[in-house]
């Protein structure tokens, strides 16, 4: 009876609980999970009435409930759930057809869809048959729920490939259960005791444990410094870290390199914090100064080219905001945060005035924008003269930013394959990591179709 229940069988259960982590039996993340749910489930009792008179749990004592010093401490932030190497998605990625040899259709598809979307296991395994749609532009979108935080009915856009992958599925259920009504069917119908198809996979845990264990092992490049020499070895890689859950960090870091703004990557991730979506990539220090050691390498002003010594690191930090298309040195609009440009967007005629190799999409944008004004100003739009003479680009700043933009490209011709190479891998952290206020309103840019290539189905 509810009335029984009380504070002692609440502290029976945390101490249970610890026991089975002390023990190795559940992992310290897992603990917690569990322990928030039975205290979302209790809260959920209260605030539904079911605990007043005449109801199912009538009589549940007040304390008979997970209080904030019953929660355990977050446990470390370790690697393993982390972002998987490029090196070993790859891998895992060529191996990919014999998860289907060795389970079903249904589960290579489910693991061709965690890599793809980034969705969490269960959103993927619930998804309905009918979740491919589109936006108004005639983009695929994939329409989920996000179980977790309450929240049916996400919109998230994929590309192409994944869009050909979920029909080429969606045909398959069909001719599988073509009597069962398509809007009960589910995308991923269980194998068994499932006669029409309207029960999705409980888990591919152990299925995908299975096929990586059987998998060759893995190995990731390790640098190390011997006689002043960059070293390179192969060591292997802890199979542990390659589970379900492991893919959503990948989606996060994978769109995170390519560029794509914390923002835009928080709605794509489905987050309510900025700073959870932080935690779900890493830009080390040391990458981070080697990204801007690299790219300040190809550095510019207005009038030549320039090489950043060590010692301006700090300077940089200090000394320099970042501002539409550069950075700026003026120490009055530093100290501003870059809000007190008397130039506004008319930097690139300013002595105080930088840019380098990451900001080239930004400059090629604002030439392209100079120019489709200055046609639509030499049109037919209606304005007063004086009008469209102020809104009208100039000639000298048109010239600027494409010998700016020439300067860039020659610059990053001359480089090696190899080199340029590493240039765009140091840019993509350079664009990801920078955080620019510009004082308008902000322009989102294309979403990048990100995905590991593999062979389709």
């Amino acid at each position: 009876m509810p009335a029984a229940w009380g504070r002692s069988d609440i502290v029976a259960f945390c101490n249970r609980m610890g026991y089975l982590t002390e023990t190795g039996k559940l992992s310290a993340a897992r603990r917690l999970a569990f322990i928030r749910f039975v205290r979302r489930v209790l809260l959920r009792f209260r605030t539904l009435g079911l605990t007043g008179p005449g109801q199912v749990l009538a009589g549940m004592p007040v304390d008979f409930a997970l209080w904030p010093e019953d929660m355990p401490d977050e446990p470390e932030d370790t690697e393993a759930g982390r972002s998987l190497p490029e090196e070993v998605m790859r891998q895992l990625c060529t191996h990919l057809p014999s998860l289907e040899a060795m389970s079903n259709v249904e589960t290579r598809v489910t693991t061709d869809l965690l890599i793809d979307t980034g969705r969490r296991p269960d959103e993927v395994l619930t998804l309905a048959l009918d979740c491919l749609q589109q936006d108004p532009d005639g983009s695929d979108v994939l329409v989920y729920d996000n179980h977790k935080a309450y929240r049916l009915g996400r919109r998230l856009p994929i590309g192409r490939e994944t869009a050909t992958t979920i029909r080429r599925q969606q045909q398959r259920v069909r001719e599988r259960f073509p009597t069962t009504d398509p809007a009960r069917l589910k995308l991923l119908p269980r194998p068994k005791t499932n006669p029409e198809g309207t029960k999705g996979f409980k888990d591919i845990c152990a299925i995908h444990r299975a096929w990586v264990d059987s998998l060759p092992d893995f190995t990731v490049p390790l640098v190390t410094v011997e006689a002043d020499t960059r070293v390179t070895h192969l060591v292997p890689f802890d199979k542990k870290r390659i589970f379900p859950y492991a893919y959503r960090h990948c989606y996060a870091q994978r769109h995170a390199d390519a560029g794509v703004p914390v923002d835009v990557l928080k709605e794509l991730m489905d987050h309510r914090l900025i700073t959870t979506t932080q935690g779900y990539y890493r830009v080390g220090a040391e990458r981070r100064r080697e990204a801007v050691d690299r790219v300040t390498a190809l550095q510019f002003d207005r009038r030549t080219a320039k090489t950043l010594l060590d010692s301006e690191h700090v300077r940089r930090a200090i000394g320099e905001v970042a501002t539409a298309y550069g950075t700026c040195r003026e120490p009055s609009n530093v100290a501003a945060g870059g809000h007190a440009c008397p130039l506004r967007f008319r930097r690139l005629g300013c002595e105080h005035f930088s840019t380098d190799v990451s900001y080239l999409p930004d400059l090629q944008a604002h030439l392209a924008d100079l120019l489709r004004s200055r046609e639509r100003l030499m049109s037919a739009f209606e304005a007063d003269e004086w009008a469209r003479t102020q809104a009208m680009p100039s000639e000298e700043e048109i010239r600027r930013v494409r010998r700016l933009i020439d300067r860039v490209q020659s610059d990053l011709d001359d480089l090696t394959p190899e080199d340029r190479a590493h240039i765009e891998q140091a840019v993509a952290l350079v664009r990801r990591s920078r955080t620019v206020h510009l004082g308008m309103p902000r322009t989102r840019q294309p979403l990048p179709d990100v995905r590991p290539p593999r062979t389709l189905m």
